[in-house]
C-alpha cells in the first residue's frame, strides 16, 4: 500500500500552489453568495458579479485588448456560457439550500466527468474512476433531502447537481484552450460573456432588477474581484498544469466552504457531513490511476494497468 501511494507526488509547483490559494478564496465566496440570495435574485447577482470582474479586469489590462483575436473570442465566449450556465444554476440552489451543501454537491462534477465520457463518447471508465463514482453518488444520497434526513432530492439540490455539468465543461474548455490564447484577453471575454447570458437568463426565471442597496453592491463589487483573481489564475496556472491535476486541487473547495460556512454557524446533521466526506473522497479516488508494479517477468500476470 505505502508504494502504491509513493507514486502520487506531494509536492506542488508555484502555478499549484497559487490554485490552492485560489481554491480556498473559491471555498469562501459560497457563503457570501448564499447570503447575497436575500437581497438579490440569483441570476441579476451572478450578472452583477461578473459585470463588475469584467470591468474590473478590462480597466486593468485595456492595452492588451486591443490584440483581441478570433479564436480568442471563439475560446472566451464557450468558456463563459459554461461559466454563466454553472454559477446561474449553482446559485439559484442556493436559495434553498445551505452554502456547505452546496459546495459538497458542486464537487460531484469531477466523478461525473468518466460517466459521462462513458455515456456519451463510450470510453468505458477505469477501475479508480468507478470506485470514485460510486463513493461520490452514495455520499450525494446522504448529502441530499431536507437537513440530510431524507435520500431525496429538492429543487435546489437538483439545480446544482445539474450545475456540475456546465463546471466540468468550464475546466475542459480552459485547458482546451490553454497556452493557444492571452490570459488577461480571453478572461475579460469569458467574464463578459459569462455576466451577459446571466442577465438574460433573468428573463426566463421571472426575475427583476432588486434595489440596489449598500449590501448588495459591495457583495457584487467583493464577488467580482474574487471572481477576476479565480479566472485570471485559472487560466494562467492551467497553462501548466493538466486538467487532472487542476481537478484533484480543486476538490479541496467544499472542504474550505464547509469550514467557512460552520464557522458562520452552518451546521449540517452527521449524516450529510458523512455524505460530504464520501463525495471529496470520491472525487480524489476517481483521479487516481492504479497501476500495479510490473514483475521481472514478462509472463506474470501482475503487469496488467487497471483504470
Amino acid at each position: 500500500m505505502p508504494a502504491f501511494f509513493s507514486r502520487y507526488k506531494l509536492s506542488f509547483s508555484s502555478q499549484e500552489r497559487v490554485l490552492v490559494l485560489i481554491t480556498m478564496v473559491w471555498g469562501g465566496t459560497f457563503l457570501a453568495v448564499h447570503k447575497a440570495m436575500a437581497v438579490s435574485g440569483p441570476f441579476f447577482f451572478v450578472g452583477a458579479r461578473f459585470a463588475t470582474a469584467a470591468g474590473l479586469l478590462a480597466f486593468i489590462s485595456w492595452r492588451a485588448l486591443r490584440g483581441l483575436t478570433l479564436n480568442e473570442i471563439k475560446a472566451g465566449a464557450a468558456t463563459g456560457v459554461a461559466i454563466a450556465c454553472g454559477y446561474g444554476l449553482q446559485t439559484w440552489g442556493m436559495q434553498t439550500i445551505s452554502s456547505s451543501k452546496s459546495a459538497f454537491i458542486t464537487a460531484m462534477y469531477v466523478p461525473l466527468v468518466p460517466l459521462l465520457q462513458w455515456i456519451f463518447l463510450r470510453r468505458l471508465p477505469g477501475l479508480m474512476a468507478w470506485i470514485g463514482i460510486v463513493l461520490a453518488f452514495s455520499g450525494l444520497l446522504l448529502l441530499a433531502g431536507p437537513e440530510g434526513n431524507a435520500l431525496a432530492f429538492n429543487v435546489g439540490e437538483t439545480a446544482t447537481l445539474l450545475s456540475t455539468l456546465a463546471i466540468a465543461a468550464e475546466i475542459i474548455l480552459i485547458s482546451a484552450s490553454a497556452g493557444k490564447v492571452d490570459v488577461k484577453r480571453v478572461t475579460v471575454v469569458q467574464l463578459a460573456v459569462a455576466s451577459l447570458m446571466a442577465f438574460l437568463l433573468m428573463l426566463p426565471n421571472g426575475e427583476s432588477v432588486p434595489p440596489l442597496t449598500p449590501y448588495l453592491l459591495c457583495s457584487a463589487v467583493g464577488l467580482g474581484l474574487a471572481s477576476a483573481v479565480i479566472q485570471v489564475t485559472m487560466n494562467w496556472a492551467q497553462r501548466s498544469v493538466s486538467a487532472t491535476r487542476a481537478t484533484v486541487i480543486y476538490s479541496g473547495e467544499p472542504v474550505w466552504a464547509g469550514l467557512v460556512g460552520r464557522i458562520a454557524g452552518e451546521r449540517l446533521p452527521a449524516v450529510a457531513l458523512l455524505g460530504g466526506a464520501l463525495i471529496v473522497a470520491g472525487v480524489l479516488v476517481s483521479e487516481l490511476k492504479l497501476k500495479r508494479k510490473k514483475a521481472k517477468t514478462t509472463s506474470s500476470p501482475e503487469n496488467i494497468e487497471i483504470g
